[in-house]
């Protein structure tokens, strides 16, 4: 058992609802004995991958930026915007512009964006905010913090609880200020991965492909299946998905250059 155990593709599964579509159809429409999936958070997904744990996962943008010799991308996909995405959302008691000063508490679940954050405020608004990850509860937080940036499931339902705050969109500030879309997942592999699980590697590119067109082609369906939907409306849900970018085009590419430059400027990635 243990010898098949580690034959298998090791793949990352994010619980967020921008993934939903993809993993549903994943697992449905194309043959997985060959994969096992793991569940976590982006932060703890790029450890694992980071560490050999998996061997390929939809991980955060900074986290391939920063390790780029260890990674292959896989062509064609992401989890990006082009604006607007609705789940990457600062939400702040006073006007973003003027919280020069005060410290920002940032979900500990996330690292790109915190590093998106960190440029909009020194980039954008020219201000300086200490950023501390937390972990404590979200209603908690907002009640007891200036600011507090949320993502995935967690920003979304916020939305709908929270009254009486500014609520800013990260992708919204970064396509206002770039006019580029902003990646914030790439569908990565270990470079091991790709020569020593090569026929597993190409298998898994056909069906995340064939899994992308599906799934966008069938939002209403999936959407009846959604965890989420207790939450938000299945027509809600349909309409955030369609506000996500799972494409990774010469925008994009343009969008995670810039992205790299500031963040090198800002220390935030080493060369």
């Amino acid at each position: 058992m243990a010898s098949k155990k580690t034959s298998l593709l090791r793949i990352g599964k994010i619980p967020y609802a921008n993934l939903f579509p993809i993993f549903y159809t994943l697992e449905r429409e194309c043959d997985c004995s060959d994969y096992e999936f793991i569940e976590g958070v982006p932060s703890n997904l790029n450890r694992m991958l980071r560490d050999g744990e998996i061997d390929i996962s939809p991980s955060s943008s900074i986290e391939y930026l920063r390790h780029q010799d260890g990674y292959t991308i896989i062509n064609g996909h992401s989890i990006s915007s082009k604006g607007h995405i609705g789940s990457i959302l600062l939400f702040s008691r006073r006007p973003i512009e003027t919280l020069n000063g005060l410290t920002v508490l940032v979900s500990s679940q996330s690292e790109t964006s915190t590093a998106l954050l960190n440029i909009i405020l020194k980039k954008f608004y020219e201000i300086e905010c200490p950023l501390r990850p937390t972990g404590e509860p979200i209603e908690k937080a907002i009640k007891s913090h200036s600011a507090y940036l949320l993502i995935g499931d967690d920003a979304l339902k916020a939305k709908r609880a929270v009254t009486s705050m500014h609520i800013y969109d990260l992708g919204e500030i970064w396509h206002k200020n770039t006019g580029l879309p902003f990646v914030f997942a790439l569908w990565i592999a270990r470079k091991d991965c790709c020569t020593e699980k090569t026929e597993l590697f190409e298998k898994f590119t056909r069906d995340l492909n064939k899994s992308k067109k599906l799934a966008l082609k069938n939002l209403t369906e999936i959407a009846s299946a959604s965890p989420l939907k207790v939450v938000l409306s299945e027509d809600e849900l349909v309409s955030y998905w369609k506000r996500v970018s799972y494409d990774f085009g010469d925008g994009h590419k343009k969008g995670i250059e810039l992205f790299m430059k500031y963040s090198e400027e800002l220390g935030l990635i080493t060369k």
